[in-house]
């Protein structure tokens, strides 16, 4: 931050803390915004873009590396799709 830094990964997100560490960090922080990655599912994606300090999310989810190997694209087409369409809580 104090090299002029103000959006920042938050990784691993689920287990660094979370949404409730996310919170925590919008008085202190007032000037960052943060995108979580590790650990987010397309079903806990909403809350974090919920919060005010969050620009984005990351999720392997979309694309994991099973469906890759499998050449699954069209099911990756598709939850890329829904992630593009995620309203916020």
């Amino acid at each position: 931050m104090t090299r002029g830094f103000k959006a920042q990964k938050f990784f691993p997100a689920e287990t660094a803390g979370g949404i409730a560490y996310l919170k925590s960090l919008a008085g202190p922080l007032p000037d960052s915004v943060f995108c979580p990655t590790g650990g987010i599912s397309a079903e806990t994606a909403p809350d974090y873009l919920g919060l005010p300090n969050v620009a984005c999310v990351g999720g392997s989810w979309i694309a994991t590396k099973e469906m890759i190997a499998n050449h699954c694209w069209e099911t990756i087409k598709n939850n890329a799709e829904k992630a593009g369409s995620l309203t916020f809580r």
